[in-house]
């Protein structure tokens, strides 16, 4: 059809300011900041003497480096300290929306706009944050910036991006059971590679994700930047509008009524064309778990780690073996025999009230192995952690022998004190496995909460009730 648009020309068009020959300006509705990547961009404001364009479409909170416990002892370094303290006077000077610390609604920013409804349907989003492809998952065209990028979303309430291709991802079959959205965000990116949506926008599709609920879409949006993606999208359905009515920052009344109408026309048309069509099938998938320093690399619960005869491409085993070599592993081990150190459950990709329930379900009335030296929790927010005490969830992590921390990024990214050390392996339910991302010499596997519950259980990798 001549008129049939894709969910992401939809956004695109209605956003573009300017058309260049390569880019585009994009108008900005939302810009998310956090206390790492944005303290050079306010230094920038201020040294132009410029004002920000709409100070009210900014929304702040540390997430990345701060404590997740014991946090009236101060930050764990200098620099944290500085860029907290910077982040707070930025904040102030420039009388922007700020979740302190102290504050129940703090939390990691991809966690915290959803429940809130600040992430809406049809919107833009920019945040100094690679994961900022979460918001996807509301139809909301979500991009992570650097902090040159920050500071122009600031000054002009604008974004140049290059232009981008559409990928459709279509996933389709019926989830076995015990397999979860990270684990479709694993398989799909191993059988594609992690590059496969590298210069496009990147929108699922299909039956299964359809019948995800809006935390497992953000889990899927959240890993399209693995595949390569500058951002990822699902469209409008009933499940999108059922969560946000009644966030606090939603509309209400008339301007829900309107909303909702303008959010159900937020799909890809009919006869929509695609710069690519890829077509995933979960039929056969199994829980995924990564052996590598990619998302890629990753098998089934049931495989064992590949050998390095299995990689016929000179490049692909070259890598495999700097990364077999990284984490201590040899091809042909079964994926099920890694003993572990570590466990953590928690991250923009996997700690919301969904992921936490799933956890507690399978660790209730067990311990923690005597192998695994340290498990942690770690609610995305402060309204995630307020949610799961009410329901029990914290004593039951706590009696199994877990760490129930407050929110933060934690142990994802290693730019805390919760980290890995040299040589730890750890069940991550985190979005990177790259080399030292949880800490220097630290070996993460990324699975998903139900896969991470067992295995603190087991003490090694293995499914609900094989313990």
């Amino acid at each position: 059809m001549p008129d049939s648009k894709t969910l992401f020309e939809k956004l695109w068009e209605r956003h573009v300011v300017a058309d260049y020959k390569s880019s585009v300006l994009l108008y900005i509705d939302k810009h998310l900041v956090n206390e790492v990547t944005s303290p050079q961009a306010f230094d920038g404001i201020r040294a132009a003497g410029r004002k920000l364009w709409r100070a009210s479409s900014v929304v702040a909170t540390a997430d990345h480096n701060i404590p997740t416990l014991n946090r009236r002892q101060g930050m764990h370094d200098r620099a944290a300290q500085e860029q907290l303290q910077a982040l707070e006077e930025n904040c102030s000077q420039f009388d922007l929306t700020y979740f302190s610390l102290n504050d129940p609604r703090q939390g990691i920013l991809h966690v915290v706009a959803p429940e809130l409804g600040d992430t809406l349907p049809g919107t833009t989003i920019a945040c100094g944050d690679s994961h900022t492809t979460t918001h996807g998952a509301f139809a909301a065209l979500a991009f992570g910036v650097g902090t040159s990028d920050i500071e122009q979303v600031l000054a002009t309430q604008t974004l140049t991006v290059p232009k981008l291709k559409s990928l459709r991802v279509d996933i389709e079959g019926t989830l076995p059971a015990g397999v979860y959205a990270k684990d479709v965000a694993l398989g799909f990116i191993r059988e594609f590679g992690t590059d496969c949506a590298v210069g496009h926008v990147l929108e699922f599709a299909g039956s299964v994700v359809s019948g995800l609920s809006m935390e497992a879409r953000m889990t899927l949006c959240n890993m399209a930047t693995e595949a390569g993606a500058r951002a990822g999208l699902i469209a409008v359905d009933d499940t999108t509008i059922n969560y946000l009515q009644g966030r606090p920052l939603a509309p209400t009344g008339e301007q829900w009524t309107a909303a909702v109408a303008y959010w159900k026309t937020l799909r890809s048309d009919p006869g929509a064309r695609y710069d690519k069509v890829l077509r995933f099938n979960v039929d056969t998938l199994t829980p995924q778990v990564t052996w590598g320093t990619t998302p890629a690399m990753s098998v089934g619960i049931n495989e064992s780690i590949p050998s390095l005869a299995s990689f016929s491409d000179p490049a692909a085993r070259k890598a495999a073996e700097n990364a077999l070599k990284y984490m201590g592993l040899t091809g042909g081990t079964p994926i099920r025999s890694l003993r572990l150190d570590k466990i953590f459950i928690g991250s923009c990709t996997n700690s919301r009230i969904e992921d936490l329930r799933v956890a507690a379900g399978i660790v209730e009335g067990k311990k923690v192995a005597a192998n695994i030296r340290q498990a942690l929790i770690v609610p995305g927010s402060g309204l995630v952690k307020k949610q799961a005490e009410s329901e029990g969830l914290d004593k039951i992590f706590i009696n199994a022998g877990f760490e129930w921390r407050d929110a933060g990024c934690s142990m994802c990214l290693g730019m805390n004190n919760d980290r890995l050390s040299d040589g730890e392996r750890c069940a991550s339910t985190s979005n990177r496995n790259f080399e030292g991302r949880q800490g220097h010499g630290g070996r993460s596997h990324l699975v998903s909460p139900a896969l991470a519950a067992a295995s603190a259980i087991a003490g090694h990798f293995c499914l609900p009730g094989e313990y």
